[in-house]
């Protein structure tokens, strides 16, 4: 094969916990009878709860076909290569096995949002049932903070954090206005929306990213700086994700070298976007890199892009993260179809590749 794929899995392969019918159908076509892939395949998910390895029996048991984690692309992954912070003191925010996640990725001192809450009681004081009895703190300090994705108790991660930035990295502190630039951010899964069983899309880590920078914005007056974006549609996403294809493709020895890469996924502002950013930057060694958008999720084909770039700029079209430019342009699919199954015919007759 010449050609590899990048799946989106949420709103394409499931919806929350239960499968797509097309998924299932989609992966028999791109699997041998020996259950091994006929093209290079890697699952490009913003999702970042678990270890890919988890991720990847969880696809094994959905697809009904054997998943490595080397074919799984978490949000978190591209942090394996920020290597100058694994040493630091790092505060990671989410939910799952945070610490796990954190020290798979190579972060030797990473401590959660609940610990630092343990050790300062006084400062998450909103819920009036968990305002501590004890009043005592105890003196920490973090040189960085590491956004997993959104947590569970929103109120306490933003006030935390915010602690965090306003007193460099010594949140028992007072506030220190003039601390800028901040301590580094590193920020995984931009997705403002994301599709589960409800009707309608549910808040992503990007809401939750947009409420930190709003407070932020809000008490200092200066913007929010990130040290690194990752996830779709970030550019080293992407360019980790062709690493993954090659690699698989060498794995298996296919001497034919790989020209395209066709991104499957439902949604125009982080698989379409960041595919197309990435083909008009052309940093990435594949010649072509092309977009199949499916309305099984997040997409709705009743509700296009305006083409008026000046109506477009607005936080209700534009659902991307306030640090990518918008274009009209980088929104626009190669191909829309109904479902992933109709996307790997497609895939297959564009390519004239008979299995």
């Amino acid at each position: 094969p010449s050609f590899g794929f990048l799946f989106d899995i949420d709103g394409v392969l499931v919806r929350g916990k239960t499968p797509i019918p097309a998924a299932k159908t989609a992966f028999q076509k791109l699997v041998n009878s020996q259950g091994q892939f006929l093209v290079p395949v890697v699952f490009v998910t913003n999702a970042g709860n678990c270890l890919r390895q988890k991720k990847a029996d969880q696809l094994s048991h959905l697809l009904g076909v054997p998943i490595s984690p080397d074919q799984v692309l978490m949000s978190h992954s591209p942090l394996r290569m920020f290597k100058r912070y694994h040493q630091k003191c790092v505060l990671v925010s989410g939910q799952g096995p945070l610490l796990d996640i954190a020290q798979d990725l190579g972060f030797c001192h990473p401590i959660t949002i609940e610990t630092l809450r343990e050790k300062h009681p006084l400062l998450d004081v909103v819920d009036h049932d968990r305002r501590p009895n004890l009043l005592v703190s105890v003196c920490f300090c973090w040189r960085t903070v590491v956004l997993f994705g959104e947590p569970v108790r929103w109120e306490t991660n933003l006030q935390l954090i915010i602690d965090v930035l306003l007193t460099s990295g010594y949140p028992g502190n007072p506030y220190q206005h003039e601390n800028d630039p901040h301590i580094p951010v590193l920020a995984c899964n931009m997705d403002l929306m994301w599709v589960a069983e409800a009707q309608s899309p549910r808040f992503g880590h990007g809401t939750f990213m947009v409420c930190l920078e709003n407070i932020y914005k809000k008490i200092t007056g200066k913007d929010l700086k990130y040290e690194a974006l990752m996830g779709k549609p970030s550019k080293v996403t992407y360019q980790y994700a062709e690493y993954l294809i090659r690699a698989q493709a060498a794995e298996r020895h296919w001497e034919q070298p790989i020209e395209t890469l066709y991104a499957v996924g439902d949604n125009l502002m982080t698989d379409v976007y960041g595919i197309s950013w990435e083909n008009e930057l052309a940093c990435a060694a594949a010649a072509h890199c092309r977009s199949v958008l499916v309305c099984t999720g997040v997409y709705n084909p009743h509700t296009e892009v305006p083409s008026d770039t000046r109506e477009s700029i607005t936080e209700t079209v534009f659902h991307g993260h306030r640090d990518f430019r918008f274009d009209p342009a980088l929104v626009e699919p190669d191909h829309i179809v109904p479902d992933v199954d109709a996307a790997v015919d497609l895939v297959f007759q564009l390519e004239n590749f008979a299995p």
